[in-house]
């Protein structure tokens, strides 16, 4: 990872903790599971809280094309930083709790969404608003991945109960610092394509 990144994530943890709510930017162990089960066919791709890029540069990896992503960073350094190293790429600063108000794609609706949002340092009612807005931009069977520090899912059971939706851990980055588990979640009874 390059200086500017480290020092753009150094700031934004020091100046606000709650927000970034992690120790060190997400590793490529982590950026290669989040990212496993998705491919060209899954785009549009929506990334919640990418941070320095990480996931994205896994999801480009992953042969998702950039006029297939779209970004969506609360924190102005970040995006700046985005901007810098992906030109041209769709990069929206706003709250991810405001994705039902807008409609992001206009052919079709994303097949995945990829999440370092740190949903474990949020209300249940600003989760709620996340995956709900979220699932308002997928397919019916498209995927939300999010990843957690945690032991179990970062999205408590009420919320899922309220949006119809399960999740599975489809696996652990232990090489990541800190290490962390991958949660996949889906619309109640309907199968989810996964990659091979």
């Amino acid at each position: 990872m390059t200086t500017g990144r480290v020092w753009t994530f150094v700031r934004a943890l020091l100046t606000d903790p709650f927000r970034v709510s992690a120790i060190a930017p997400s590793g490529a162990a982590l950026a290669r599971l989040i990212t496993s089960e998705i491919t060209p066919a899954s785009g549009p791709v929506l990334e919640l809280g990418p941070g320095t890029g990480v996931f994205t540069d896994a999801l480009l990896a992953r042969g998702i094309r950039p006029k297939d992503l779209t970004l969506i960073e609360y924190g102005a350094e970040f995006a700046r930083l985005l901007q810098a190293r992906f030109p041209g790429m769709r990069i929206l600063q706003m709250d991810a709790a405001q994705l039902d108000l807008h409609e992001f794609f206009d052919i079709q609706p994303a097949g995945a969404v990829v999440s370092g949002l740190p949903l474990l340092s949020m209300t249940q009612e600003k989760v709620a608003a996340i995956l709900g807005g979220a699932f308002s931009n997928l397919r019916p069977e498209g995927a939300y991945y999010q990843f957690t520090y945690g032991f179990r899912c970062p999205v408590p059971k009420p919320v899922l109960d309220q949006l119809q939706l399960e999740a599975v851990c489809i696996g652990r980055a232990f090489r990541n610092l800190p290490p962390a588990a991958v949660y996949r979640i889906t619309r109640r009874g309907v199968a989810t394509p996964v990659a091979i």
